[in-house]
């Protein structure tokens, strides 16, 4: 057998000397076997010898004997690598190199026995070496992972499979085209976008989960897109631009499209719990849960949606904030946060971004801006060092704005909707016991030249906070000291200064919820707080209603800001679980109990195409728009109404046409009936007699006076 540069399993090497020793008397071991190594042909040799006793039966008695098995012939071929571009040594310094490569390769899957290093007449290494993992999967892994690793500024790997030598070595001399694949065409992920109307569709979960529903948000009654019974064994999950539903099960994640809900994909995961989207779409990360193991990372895992192929796996690394791995704005880019550093990882190879990490001592959480490659991270205190917040450009890595603050507990940060604003919550401690302590905002203006940072002092427990989507404005709910309600204080971003717009004082809220579209937000009381929902118009801060919905759960917004759901989930709350549809002035418009009721997802839009000044003239000329909608809608209503109309009128027409022929089917069964019990002839059956009769029934004087 071809030796294949002396790379074989050791079972391979077992196996050939237990047949050997039993067949042909060998009582020592005939094969110098270092590393892994194998040569058969001292047991090709020895066969030889006596190859004409040796009996084909024998073979598989011996087997049964020892309780070995026949290894395949490419055992440790197709699991094998060269790693190319390695440092050339001496012996005497080899022992470290190989150090040094088991644990830049172990990294990926588990190496089977020790790397093999070709030496020349002199006993150097030649610059390249030979590995074998435990299976095809984890080298191709290696391959895809280690190739342009950067051990030192001179040495660059170029990893490959063994196979793949042997293919590029027997390429033939002659050019074979291709052959042509025939063209599919894939169906249109976006066709609900095509309704004329502009419905938005939303999906409701149900019966304790056992029923998924998508809807057609129309006037009077939700229209019924699609509907599958056990569509998911956990939740479901809209991706960012709204072209597929995804739904959890045992075995990993679907996603499903088009204008029939098909399988679009299917992504491998034992036990997912999570799932997650790139911006763009492109890819989505899975997360099961799985503990950490740097031979074999399970708990994350990227997917290519357009190859439908996983692309890395990664640890979770004990975080506990979701999501774990953080996208850029256009989701080429991705981070992960550990110990003391932060990855960033190009999305397209799942490689490092210039081969290294960013080390940050004590990093507590790092954010991406949504629209702009800058990272925003927190550090905290350390004995005499202060807690510090830093704005970092990639792939630069150029810190544009570092912020020093001190008696640190906490800090949170919320990007604006657009990017042009940073907000960082600090919470402080009151005094040196570190017990209590009351928060602040430090606000940044990234747009503007060296990011000037403003500061709101309230010196209250802050429960929430949120930026207007398009817009300069953000809300605060804080609870002043000593004080038994909450207050709700807007705030604006000024060309020159942030100033407060009005303060709300003593509201029975907990959270804000904004409208996609800006200007208008519900101030709610979720949970304990009975539902209660202010409807504010924060152009002249205008109460424009208060309603309530009884044990709400949760708050969703459609994409164009024109309707709002309230909803009672059966996960929090076991009785009277449904939804209820408002407009955005907090009109009642519809009201559904659903049985078991959990979850209700608007579908998102995807960005538009029109560009900057074409949206900024629609906006200008949105009265003219108005008018012509409104007629639409009036339209609309008559049409439905004169369909309600034509409906019923077609209904009672068909009762009375029932009704009639009944009552003439009644009418003969009971003259027939009559003349039998007389027992009148037919000839004689519609003859009588007439009688004139009459009588005095009343007499009336009246006296007329002249």
């Amino acid at each position: 057998r071809d030796a294949r540069s002396g790379l074989f399993c050791k079972s391979l090497c077992f196996y050939a000397y237990t047949i050997v020793k039993n067949v042909f008397g060998l009582a020592r071991w005939p094969f110098p076997c270092s590393c892994g190594e194998v040569f058969l042909a001292a047991a090709a040799s020895a066969a030889a010898a006596k190859m004409e006793d040796y009996d084909p039966d024998l073979e598989q008695e011996l087997m049964r004997r020892t309780g070995l098995k026949r290894p395949q012939e490419l055992c440790g071929i197709s699991a094998a690598i060269v790693v190319d571009n390695i440092p050339k040594v001496d012996q005497d310094r080899l022992p470290k190199l190989k150090a040094v490569i088991m644990k830049v390769m172990s990294r990926f899957g588990k190496i089977v026995g020790e790397p093999y290093f070709p030496t020349d007449d002199k006993g150097t290494t030649k610059g390249y070496a030979f590995l074998e993992y435990r299976s095809e999967k984890e080298a191709r892994e290696a391959v895809a992972t280690a190739n342009g690793y950067r051990l030192d500024k001179l040495h660059v790997f170029a990893v490959n499979l063994l196979t793949d030598l042997e293919k590029y070595r027997d390429i033939p001399d002659e050019f074979t085209p291709p052959k042509e694949e025939t063209f599919t065409l894939e169906e249109n992920l976006r066709s609900w976008l095509l309704n004329s109307d502009g419905h938005d569709q939303f999906a409701t979960l149900y019966r304790q989960g056992e029923m998924c529903t998508i809807f057609s948000n129309t006037p009077n009654e939700p229209q019924f897109v699609h509907e599958k019974e056990y569509w998911t064994e956990k939740f479901v999950r809209w991706s960012p631009q709204g072209n597929f539903l995804a739904s959890l099960h045992q075995q990993g994640v679907i996603l499903w499209g088009g204008e029939k809900f098909d399988k679009k994909r299917r992504l491998f995961h034992m036990n997912v719990q999570m799932v997650d989207f790139s911006p763009c779409e492109r890819y989505a990360v899975t997360y099961n849960g799985a503990p950490d193991n740097d031979t074999e990372p399970q708990a994350l895992t990227v997917w290519d949606l357009r190859k439908n192929e996983k692309i890395r796996t990664f640890n979770a690394r004990q975080n506990k904030e979701w999501p774990i791995l953080k996208w850029n704005f256009d989701g080429s880019l991705f981070g992960l946060m550990s110990e003391n550093m932060i990855s960033i990882y190009e999305s397209l190879t799942c490689k490092l971004l210039d081969k290294k990490s960013l080390v940050i001592k004590g990093i507590k959480h790092f954010s991406w801006s949504p629209t702009d490659n800058i990272i925003a991270y927190w550090t905290p205190e350390e004995s005499s060092v202060p807690a510090r917040v830093a704005l970092m450009e990639l792939p630069s890595r150029n810190e544009i704005r570092t912020m020093n603050l001190f008696s640190v507990a906490d800090c949170k940060i919320v990007w604006h909707g657009q990017g042009d604003y940073l907000a960082v919550k600090v919470d402080r401690f009151i005094n040196n016991r570190k017990k209590a302590t009351v928060a602040n905002f430090e606000v940044f203006r990234i747009r503007e030249k060296q990011i000037p940072v403003e500061k709101v002092e309230l010196k209250d427990v802050v429960q929430g906070f949120a930026w207007e989507p398009h817009g300069n404005k953000f809300a605060i709910i804080h609870e002043p000291q000593g004080s038994h309600g909450v207050s709700v204080s807007f705030y604006e971003m000024g060309a020159e200064k942030l100033k407060l717009v009005k303060t709300l004082e003593k509201k029975p809220v907990s959270h804000i919820f904004w409208s996609p579209q800006g200007q208008f937000v519900v101030l709610a009381g979720l949970k304990q707080n009975n539902g209660v929902m202010e409807f504010y118009d924060t152009s002249d801060m205008t109460l424009m209603n208060v309603t309530e919905h009884l044990m709400a759960t949760d708050i969703e917004w459609d994409p164009t800001g024109r309707y709002l759901v309230s909803q009672v989930s059966w996960w929090m709350q076991k009785v009277d679980t449904g939804y209820i549809t408002w407009s955005l002035q907090g009109r009642l418009l519809q009201r559904h109990s659903v049985d078991r009721f959990c979850q209700l997802l608007w579908r998102p839009r995807p960005k538009t195409l029109l560009p900057d000044e074409e949206v900024k003239r629609i906006k200008r000329d949105r009265k003219e728009y108005t008018k012509i909608f409104e007629i639409k809608d009036r339209m609309n209503l008559t049409k439905a109404s004169k369909a309600l109309v034509e409906h019923r009128r077609r209904l009672m027409t068909d009762f009375t046409e029932y009704r009639r022929r009944v009552e003439e089917e009644m009418n003969e069964a009971a003259e027939a009936c009559r003349r039998e019990l007389r027992g009148e002839e037919e000839a004689y059956a519609n003859e009588y007699d007439e009688e004139q009769v009459e009588f005095l029934v009343k007499v009336v004087e009246e006296v007329i006076v002249k």
